[in-house]
């Protein structure tokens, strides 16, 4: 596996997992939260989605660089990260089939 594969599976891992986690995070943490209750899962959950989220956007700039990527296309990969479900279309979107 070259460096290049390396590099977009490593994103295309992060993108899956903070998607996920945003997804956990509005879904089930903060119902729990809000109608329940129950605060915990929302501070555990929060902050591995705020690290995924920084890994997210920085792998997103990595990318940026490593495939040319446009302005344009760095500033949807950007957007996406606040949009449910929006990491998943990046992944099928733009970066290249593995």
């Amino acid at each position: 596996m070259t460096t290049d594969n390396l590099s977009i599976q490593l994103f295309r891992w992060i993108s899956t997992l903070e998607a996920i986690s945003f997804l956990v995070l509005l879904f089930i943490a903060m119902p729990l939260k809000y109608i329940w209750e129950i605060p915990e899962y929302v501070r555990i959950i929060g902050m591995a989605h705020g690290i995924l989220f920084i890994l997210y956007l920085l792998g997103g700039f990595w990318m940026f660089k490593k495939l040319n990527w446009s302005v344009k296309t760095l500033f949807i990969v950007f957007l996406s990260s606040v949009l449910p479900f929006g990491p998943f279309v990046v992944e099928r979107r733009y970066l290249p089939k593995s």
